[in-house]
């Protein structure tokens, strides 16, 4: 069974510094996918990113809104993921603290 997995990771930049932070780690993961194994969509409108990763015949779709203070990401995993919700869950809260800390 499908499942959506929600997160909000706390941010004290701006919506811009934070958005550009994304951008730049979307990049790093589109790169980092070696072999054609994983390919990646992502879509910018403003503040909000619509986002498809698809790899051995899966698919995972998500969103993500850039706010004042916080980041809310959904991400929809198919049934064969699902079962890595949680797992998911704690890698998008840790990676996405890190990358939206607050360097000065």
């Amino acid at each position: 069974m499908a499942k959506t997995v929600t997160v909000d990771i706390s941010h004290e930049l701006t919506r811009d510094a934070a958005r550009a932070r994304i951008a730049n780690g979307f990049d790093r993961v589109r790169s980092e996918a070696t072999g054609g194994l994983v390919s990646f969509e992502d879509v910018w409108s403003g503040d909000h990113l619509d986002f498809r990763a698809r790899m051995m015949g899966q698919s995972v779709v998500g969103r993500l809104d850039v706010l004042d203070n916080h980041v809310h990401i959904e991400i929809d995993l198919p049934g064969f993921l699902a079962s890595l919700a949680e797992k998911v869950t704690g890698k998008l809260k840790k990676e996405g603290t890190l990358l939206l800390e607050n360097k000065k």
